[in-house]
């Protein structure tokens, strides 16, 4: 049940039949009453009547019998207490799926996200992309969307020339007993020997030529490489506890063949130029810090192809081929204007059509304590497996640890910087991860002391209409998550749960309690157990069944 959306509805069609003008009601929570309405300012300012007076004459048209009473406060805000009734039928209506019905024009959605390059361990730099995603593609699986997850892979370019022609010289086998810790440390020598060696240099671009040109035993040690990688890839993502499996790997390397093709179908359309030898297409309303029109290169002026080539090839790949409606990208907010450039000539192609969509969900940082980019003491990237090790040998269970890390990273706005402190992340007070995973497992020890059976549910104390409002809060806070792609919405909304339910818990006693209260309670309780647990699951956060 979405009692804003409900209230939003009846005090709508009140406030068009005052002035015969549409207004959104932004029927929002209140510390005044459930729920307060300021349509009457707004419209105040268009109508020119006194706000309080519109909110008086929308008062009394509104059809509120039996869901709520309304009165008018201030200069003119509506406020609105929901009846008892309705909050007991709607928490005792509460199901498997909290209220909230599959939506009604399910869409094919793509979400690319995670995104590590072959060769090269997974950094703390993944981290938010791979949590963000997973958080979104789950919610929108739960809504009933068609998802497709899409972990868009580095592995092709000039770097695997360099690392493939290094291993053969070292006599190295990657398909043997190396690890993809070892490849990473090959490919810093690679790297060295690539910059200072000026023959080497010119295996390596050599060996790249071979790889592109489809040598066997050059292709042969590549595809080790990506098989080893992504073996690496998936244990980790498992201890992450995220959904990415490995058919949902799509490597650069998948979009090769089509690329000279959707360069022709570009410059077909007349979307491409030649600039200083590259072939660029200037969408409109991009431009430099010098003013001047700003190129997203297609094709380098040596023939090879960039980033921009492949993001605009799987950009047509997910709308012609699979017939996606939705895209969203949760990548980094340093790459924004990018993807806005890509999205941009996608459209003018007419890859991206009508109602199609394609987002860049952006993110920002992961600080120190310091304020500054997390990194190791001697400056280097965070190893993702070395965090997760951390995790488990500071919380009490890996479950807790890692529910700690993707709590603290999705109960922020994602658009914002934020600090990783474990201190903060693992306590068992206060917006943080342990603290939701406690409150489940209270609840479940509850329900371990008793046999006595739910039974319908009686408010009589404050505490228990706080709890029986946040329960129902769960519908509108989801809906905000999807449309808005906020998980943080989500988070604070379970967190906002878990304090109603402590509150409950503390002032209303359950199991001593007489038999109509106590029936009454454990439904409480159990809703509360419901919510919480497929909040945090749609998080992506276990819950341990004791702490």
């Amino acid at each position: 049940m979405n009692l804003e959306a409900l209230l939003a509805d009846r005090l709508a069609t009140a406030f068009h039949a005052v002035d015969g003008v549409p207004v959104d009601p932004a029927v929002r929570a209140s510390q005044h009453a459930d729920f307060q309405s300021g349509a009457a300012l707004a419209l105040s300012r268009q109508v020119g009547r006194p706000p309080r007076e519109i909110a008086q004459d929308a008062v009394a048209r509104a059809d509120l019998a039996g869901l709520a009473t309304a009165a008018v406060s201030g200069p003119g805000f509506v406020n609105l207490t929901v009846a008892d009734e309705v909050l007991a039928a709607g928490v005792e209506a509460l199901d498997d799926r909290l209220g909230v019905p599959p939506v009604a024009k399910p869409e094919r959605v793509v979400i690319d996200y995670s995104g590590p390059n072959v060769a090269k361990e997974l950094q703390i730099g993944h981290l938010r992309s791979t949590i963000i995603g997973d958080a979104l593609a789950r919610i929108f699986d739960f809504l009933g969307h068609d998802v497709v997850r899409a972990n868009h892979l580095g592995d092709w370019g000039t770097q695997f020339g360099m690392l493939i022609e290094h291993l053969v010289e070292s006599g190295g086998d990657a398909a043997g007993e190396s690890t993809l810790a070892d490849l990473t440390t090959f490919y810093r020598a690679a790297r060295q020997k690539f910059d200072g060696d000026d023959d080497f240099r010119d295996r390596a671009r050599r060996r790249v030529v071979a790889l592109q040109s489809g040598d066997e035993a050059t292709r042969r040690m590549w595809r080790r490489l990506v098989a080893l990688s992504e073996r690496d890839f998936m244990t980790t993502y498992a201890r992450l506890g995220v959904t990415l499996s490995a058919g949902d790997f799509v490597g650069e390397s998948s979009y090769q063949d089509v690329l000279a093709d959707v360069v022709a179908e570009l410059d077909a359309k007349g979307l491409l130029t030649v600039s200083d030898g590259a072939l660029c297409a200037f969408p409109p309303g991009f431009t430099g810090r010098d003013g001047e029109p700003l190129p997203l290169i297609v094709r380098k002026s040596d023939g090879g192809f960039g980033y921009p080539a492949t993001d605009l090839a799987a950009v047509r790949h997910r709308t012609r081929d699979l017939a996606a409606d939705r895209l969203l990208y949760v990548v980094g907010a340093p790459q924004r204007t990018h993807f806005r450039m890509v999205f941009a000539v996608a459209r003018q192609a007419g890859w991206l059509t009508g109602d199609d969509v394609a987002e860049h969900i952006e993110f920002g940082a992961i600080l120190g304590t310091d304020g500054k980019m997390l990194r190791t003491r001697a400056g280097e990237n965070i190893r993702l497996s070395a965090l997760l090790d951390e995790a488990d040998a500071r919380a009490s269970s890996p479950a807790v640890g890692i529910g700690a890390i993707k709590y603290a990273d999705l109960a922020a706005d994602r658009r914002s910087d934020y600090v990783f402190d474990w201190d903060r992340m693992l306590a068992s007070t206060g917006n943080t991860g342990p603290y939701l995973q406690y409150a489940t497992a209270r609840v479940g020890s509850v329900f371990r002391r008793t046999d006595t059976e739910c039974g319908p549910v009686r408010l009589t104390e404050p505490a228990e209409r706080r709890l029986a409002l946040a329960l129902l809060g769960f519908e509108p806070a989801l809906t905000a998550a999807a449309t808005l792609r906020e998980p943080h919405r989500l988070a604070v909304h379970l967190h906002d749960l878990a304090v109603a339910f402590s509150g409950f818990y503390e002032t209303c006693p359950i199991l001593r309690a007489e038999a109509a209260t106590r029936a009454s309670r454990l439904t409480l309780a159990d809703r509360t157990a419901r919510t919480l647990r497929v909040g945090l699951a749609l998080l992506g956060i276990d819950q341990p069944e004791t702490m």
